[in-house]
C-alpha cells in the first residue's frame, strides 16, 4: 500500500470502532469512540460529545483532554470559555499540535492532533467542567485508544565484533504494526534472530531488533523490514581486512621475531662469555 497516496487521499484519517457511551444518574451523557487509527505524520481527530441535565447552557466551562487516567494522567490540552464566549481559550504555553476541533457550545469537544507520531499512541480521555453547578465535571471513563500506524523504517544497521571473536550484523527497525525482519544475502535468505530487548514498554510496541550471526568479512547483507503499510531495507557491506593492515600485521610479526632473535643471541653471548671467565678463573686457581 502506498502510504503517502493513501494518506493524501483521505487527508484527515479517522477510523472509528464502536462508540463508548458514558452516562450517570444525574443525566450526564458522553459519547466517544473506543478506538481511532491514524497514519504517522498526518493529523487525526479524537471525537467526543456530551450532554448535561441543566436546562440552561452554562456560561462558563473548561474542556480538558488527558493521556492516561487518574494520577498518572498527563494533561495535553485545556481551554476555558467564560461568559458565554464562543471561544475556548488555552494557555500561552499550550502545545500547538493540540487544538479543539469541535464547538464546545454545541456540546462537541473533539480534539485535533496535528502530525501524529508513533509516540502519540495511547488512551485519551475527554472531560468537561462546568462552573456554578453541584455536579461540576464529567469524563469519558473508558477513554479512546489512539493507534498510530507507520510503514517500516530501518533506524540503524551495523556490524559488531572482531576478527578473533567473529562478526554479527545488528538491525534496528521501527514501524506499526511491528515489522517482520528478514536477512538476505547474495545466495539467498538467511536465518536471523529477532529480539525485543528494548526496555521501554511503549517503544517495544513499535520497535524491534534482529541480529545475524557469523557474518563474514567481505560479505554483503540486506536487512529487509515489512508490514501491512510498506517495506524498507538497508544493505551492510562488511569490509575485509585491508592489504595495508595485513602488511602491517606481518611486519609487526617479523619485527617481534627479529627482536626475539636478537635478544636470544645476546643471551647466548652473555652465557658464553660468563662460562669463559669462570673457566679462566678456575684454571688460575689450579695453577
Amino acid at each position: 500500500m502506498d502510504v503517502q497516496r493513501f494518506s493524501k487521499t483521505l487527508g484527515l484519517l479517522v477510523v472509528l470502532h464502536s462508540a463508548a457511551l458514558a452516562k450517570d444518574d444525574d443525566g450526564w451523557f458522553m459519547k466517544a469512540p473506543t478506538e481511532v487509527r491514524a497514519i504517522d505524520g498526518y493529523p487525526v481527530v479524537l471525537p467526543c460529545s456530551f450532554t448535561h441535565p441543566h436546562h440552561t447552557h452554562p456560561s462558563s466551562m473548561h474542556v480538558v483532554w488527558t493521556l492516561g487516567h487518574g494520577r498518572a494522567a498527563t494533561v495535553l490540552f485545556r481551554c476555558t470559555s467564560l461568559n458565554n464566549s464562543q471561544q475556548c481559550q488555552s494557555k500561552i504555553n499550550q502545545d500547538q499540535r493540540y487544538r479543539l476541533e469541535g464547538n464546545h457550545r454545541n456540546h462537541d469537544i473533539s480534539l485535533r492532533i496535528n502530525s501524529v507520531t508513533l509516540k502519540d499512541s495511547g488512551r485519551y480521555f475527554c472531560r468537561v467542567e462546568l462552573t456554578g453547578h453541584s455536579h461540576t465535571s464529567f469524563e469519558n471513563t473508558l477513554g479512546t485508544r489512539l493507534r498510530v500506524e507507520a510503514a517500516p523504517r530501518i533506524l540503524s544497521l551495523s556490524a559488531e565484533g572482531s576478527e578473533t571473536s567473529g562478526f554479527k550484523a545488528v538491525c534496528h527497525v521501527q514501524g506499526s504494526p511491528l515489522p517482520d525482519v528478514q536477512w538476505i544475502a547474495p545466495d539467498g535468505v538467511l536465518e536471523g534472530d529477532t529480539s525485543f530487548s528494548l526496555s521501554q514498554e511503549a517503544i517495544g510496541q513499535y520497535r524491534t531488533s534482529s541480529q545475524l550471526l557469523d557474518v563474514k568479512p567481505g560479505g554483503q547483507y540486506i536487512c529487509a523490514a515489512s508490514n501491512s503499510l510498506g517495506k524498507d531495507q538497508a544493505t551492510l557491506y562488511v569490509l575485509p581486512p585491508s592489504p595495508e593492515r595485513l602488511t602491517a600485521k606481518s611486519s609487526f610479526s617479523l619485527l617481534v621475531l627479529l627482536l626475539a632473535l636478537a635478544l636470544g643471541t645476546k643471551l647466548l653471548l652473555a652465557l658464553g662469555v660468563g662460562a669463559w671467565v669462570i673457566k679462566r678463573r678456575l684454571s688460575s686457581v689450579n695453577q
